[in-house]
This record gives structure tokens, C-alpha cells and sequence, in this order.
């Protein structure tokens, strides 16, 4: 009875050797980068955050050069200077105007205006304003936001160079090895980075090179632990096996093996690690080990005008929004791309 069923052969049709013609159209294949570029670019506060990025990085770049100041030029007659911007002072905002305030009363100054007779002022204008010494706050602004850059490359060089390496090689070999590696990896975590660079000051002088040490003390902890994590979950899978079992050495199967399959894990905590870092050196630059004068970085101009806040508090703004602003556009490009990369850790 069965066979009477399916008696013409028409009633079945083979699918051949072309299978893109079956493909479900609804849910069309597609590569992995496409599909993370996708996700991506739908979270707006990446977005957000990678064009906040790109504009401070152009600012830092050409910033210095938009104004005829150097950041170290000083001009003892025109200290303290209110923000003055061209154009917009006649719509009475950023005129030069500053209100001086007593216990008793309030006075509004202009410095340009008062002072043209004497200095003749009448034609300079200083974006930001300037600090104590007349130095040019937009152009220390955008200078120090190039060595906070610079902070933040030095940041991701150490956790891809040296953080990524430990992690890997300690998670593969495992046993003593790995048991040795990580106690180092604990005693170092223990000492702070303010110990660290107190203790560099003994022997070095503040700038770069002492803050680029403390960053390499210890500023790889964090990725050497993800990375070691990575490892032992990937270790065991059936490809790493059969790659060992036809020979293969032990750096080709670390380098290229694993490390492709948990490239997304280190771009997540690379970027991670940026606000980090920044954070790190504009508190090192506050409380006075970082770059040296006459040379400024974010944390040395808040520094300088928290000193000022109280009689101009205009000084103090531009460097913190500036900071504020670059460690969240950083933090957001970090969260879009842990959520593009890993959608399934959104919803945890």
C-alpha cells in the first residue's frame, strides 16, 4: 500500500549539487566581521564615542598649530585671562569678561579692554584663556591631551606585547609552570602603581619614561589573566588536539591556533584598558610624578588650576571636560564592541 502512494516520479525533486539555490533567504549567510560590523554600527553610544575619539585625536594633532602660542611660551602682563573667541564676542559670550568675586561683592572685569592702553591687548585672544604664567590654556589643552594619546597606545602596546604573551604561554603549558607565572603575577598586582612610581622617582626623573615603567610593571595584569582564562577554555578543543597530534610546535599552536579565537577578547579588554590608563596618568600628573614642567598633560593642568578654582574657575574646565569626554568615548567604543563581538554578554 505504501509503494502506491509514490507511484510518478515527479513527486520528488533532488536537490543536485547547487545548494545556493536553497539557501533560507530570510537568514542569508554572512562572514563574522560582517556580522560584528553590523551589530556594531546599530549601538549608537559606540558610535558616539569612536566620533568623540576621532575628534579629539584630529584636535590633539593640528590644535597646537591652530593658535600662534607654544605651550610653554609665558606672558607674565596677560595672566588670567578670561576665554575670548572671535566672532562669537559680540554675541557677548566668550568676550573676555570675567565676574571677580569678594565676600562683600561682585565686579565684572575684561582684561583685554582695561588693559589695551597699557599692553594693547585690544587684538589677542586666547580661546580657552590663559593661566597664572599668560600661558595659552587651548594650546597646553590639546598638547597634554597628545601625551594622554600617547598613554593610552603605550597602554595597549604593553597588554598586547607582553600581557597577551604571559597569559597564552602560561594557560598552554599549565602545571608548574603555570603555578609559578601566576605567583608572580600575584605579587606584582600587590605593589600600587603610586608605590611604584614613587619609588621610580628615587632613581629616575618624572616624565615618559617614568611613567611608561609603571605602566609596564603592572599594567598587563589584567589582560594576562583574560588571556590565561581564554586559554584553558580553548586548550582542550578538538582542533588544538589535532593540531598537536600532526606535530605542530608549541608557539604555532599558542600563535596561531588560539590567538585568532580569542582576538575578540583582547580587542575588548585593550580598550578597556585606555580609560584605565589615562586615568592613571592624569592622577600621577595631579599629585606632581608625572611629566615635568614646562611640559603639561591633563592631569598636571587640572592640577595647576585647581590651585586658581576659586578665582577662575574657567581654567579648570577645558582640561577636565576634555578628559571626561576621551575616557567615556572610550568606555562606550568598549562597551560596543564587547556587544558587537559578544552579543550573548549583553543581556547578563
Amino acid at each position: 500500500m505504501a509503494g502506491d502512494l509514490y507511484k510518478d516520479v515527479g513527486d520528488f525533486e533532488f536537490v543536485g549539487i547547487n545548494t545556493e539555490n536553497y539557501i533560507d533567504e530570510t537568514f542569508a549567510s554572512q562572514s563574522y566581521l560582517k556580522d560584528v560590523a553590523g551589530r556594531f554600527m546599530r549601538n549608537k553610544g559606540a558610535i558616539v564615542g569612536l566620533i568623540c575619539i576621532a575628534i579629539i585625536v584630529l584636535f590633539a594633532i593640528i590644535g597646537p598649530s591652530l593658535t600662534p602660542y607654544k605651550y610653554y611660551q609665558q606672558d607674565a602682563k596677560s595672566a588670567n585671562f578670561a576665554p575670548r573667541i572671535q566672532g562669537v564676542e559680540s554675541l557677548g559670550i566668550f568676550d573676555g569678561s570675567e565676574t571677580m568675586r569678594t565676600s562683600s561683592k561682585s565686579k565684572t572685569v575684561n582684561k583685554y579692554v582695561n588693559d589695551k592702553k597699557e599692553t594693547g591687548y585690544e587684538d589677542t585672544y586666547y580661546w580657552f584663556g590663559s593661566d597664572t604664567l599668560g600661558r595659552d590654556i587651548f594650546t597646553r589643552t590639546w598638547f597634554g591631551t597628545r601625551i594622554s594619546l600617547y598613554i593610552a597606545l603605550l597602554a595597549v602596546a604593553i597588554d598586547v606585547l607582553f600581557g597577551l604573551s604571559y597569559g597564552l604561554i602560561s594557560g598552554y603549558f599549565g602545571g608548574k609552570t603555570d603555578m609559578i607565572m601566576q605567583r608572580i603575577v600575584e605579587i606584582i598586582s600587590g605593589i600600587p602603581s603610586l608605590v611604584v612610581v614613587t619609588l621610580l622617582m628615587l632613581v629616575l626623573k618624572p616624565g615618559f619614561l617614568t611613567i611608561s615603567i609603571a605602566l609596564m610593571v603592572n599594567g598587563w595584569i589584567g589582560m594576562s589573566r583574560i588571556a590565561r582564562a581564554q586559554m584553558l577554555k580553548i586548550k582542550e578543543q578538538e582542533y588544538v588536539l589535532a593540531s598537536k597530534t600532526l606535530g605542530a610546535k608549541d608557539a604555532f599552536v599558542i600563535f596561531r591556533e588560539v590567538l585568532p579565537n580569542v582576538m575578540a577578547q583582547i580587542i575588548i579588554t585593550s580598550m578597556f584598558s585606555i580609560p584605565r590608563a589615562i586615568f592613571t596618568e592624569a592622577f600621577l600628573s595631579f599629585v606632581g610624578l608625572g611629566v615635568p614642567a614646562p611640559m603639561a598633560s591633563l592631569g598636571s593642568l587640572i592640577s595647576d588650576a585647581f590651585k586658581s578654582l576659586t578665582a577662575h574657575p574657567y581654567m579648570i574646565l577645558p582640561p577636565i571636560i576634555v578628559l571626561g569626554v576621551l575616557m567615556l568615548s572610550f568606555n562606550l567604543l568598549a562597551d560596543g564592541l564587547r556587544d558587537a563581538f559578544e552579543p550573548k554578554m549583553k543581556e547578563m
